[in-house]
């Protein structure tokens, strides 16, 4: 199953997406204001080029496991990205995906992706 993952920012949105069989994971690149009208149609462009089936989005959980106020508008921007798409939007724990990517958006959405990846497949899930 094709994945295209979000790492959600007020200001930058890394995007990445997987392989059609959803084992390899990819930077596709950032996206600016993603939570404006211009951001969603922008992620509306990259829907219909990748044509994936499944979207994921990285929910900035604390270290503590609280939804603090970057995760209300993460859920806020979900729930206007679920508006405009017929295909599933889901929120994963997205904790330390920035600092793996030493600050790169679409790397940080790609290891969202990879470790989304790997626990989706996972049989105790």
């Amino acid at each position: 199953m094709k994945v295209l993952a979000l790492d959600f920012g007020a200001a930058r949105t890394g995007v990445a997406v997987s392989d059609p069989t959803g084992t390899l994971a990819r930077p596709h690149g950032v996206i600016e204001r993603a939570g404006t009208e211009a951001g969603l149609d922008a992620i509306l462009d990259v829907v219909r080029e990748e044509d994936p089936e499944r979207i994921v989005v990285g929910m900035p959980v604390t270290l503590r496991g609280e939804h603090g106020e970057q995760a209300r508008a993460t859920a806020e921007f979900v729930e206007a990205l679920r508006a405009r798409v017929s295909i599933p939007v889901e929120t994963y724990d997205e904790r330390f995906t920035s600092v793996l990517a030493d600050g790169d958006d679409a790397k940080a959405a790609a290891h969202l992706l990879s470790s989304y990846l790997e626990w989706s497949s996972s049989p105790r899930r």
